[in-house]
């Protein structure tokens, strides 16, 4: 690594930590030269799939765009900064996961939605009235109410999974075990 101060070659690492999230490293170096101190961050390099625009264009994944989004939908609104690091995290996930070398933006954008309607749910109207192109008050006026007929994010959490996969991972790695049976 490359002194950011003097430009000099020989740097070497004087603490290395793992971030919370686990995907960062975090190193403080020092250079052997200037004897200055500076911090690097490395994390593994993933290939994105390529977006596929609603125009047909192709543009690299551009993780800034999605931020900007997400800010606008949720400017205002009592979401901390974690919380959208999160949301930007799993959508980066769901990307890497799944395995496609070009994915539609609009997938994209219904994985934001998802996320929006579980945090906040204003935030999810504004996002879905710009990203769905709200052309009236009755696209609008639909949109809330199907939003009002759903359970809350909150009941969501609270119900219990019915998909098998699910009830092993909740017992240990064990299968929910049948009424009667031991």
């Amino acid at each position: 690594m490359r002194c950011p101060f003097c430009s000099a070659d020989e740097t070497r690492v004087v603490d290395s930590r793992l971030s919370e999230d686990g995907g960062t490293v975090r190193r403080r170096r020092e250079c052997e030269v200037c004897k200055e101190r500076f911090t690097t961050f490395e994390r593994a390099e993933l290939r994105l799939p390529q977006v596929i625009k609603s125009d047909g264009r192709r543009e690299n994944f551009n993780e800034d765009k999605l931020r900007t989004g997400l800010s606008r939908a949720l400017e205002k609104r009592p979401v901390d900064a974690a919380a959208v690091e999160a949301m930007i995290g799993r959508i980066r996930h769901k990307l890497i996961a799944s395995g496609e070398r070009e994915i539609a933006s609009r997938q994209i954008g219904e994985w934001l939605m998802d996320e929006l309607k579980e945090i906040d749910p204003v935030a999810y109207v504004r996002f879905a009235s710009v990203y769905r192109s709200f052309q009236d008050l009755n696209a609008f006026s639909e949109a809330v109410q199907r939003l009002q007929s759903e359970p809350s994010a909150d009941l969501r959490r609270k119900q219990l999974r019915l998909i098998p996969d699910s009830e092993a991972q909740e017992n240990g790695g064990e299968p929910a075990r049948k009424p009667g049976k031991t």
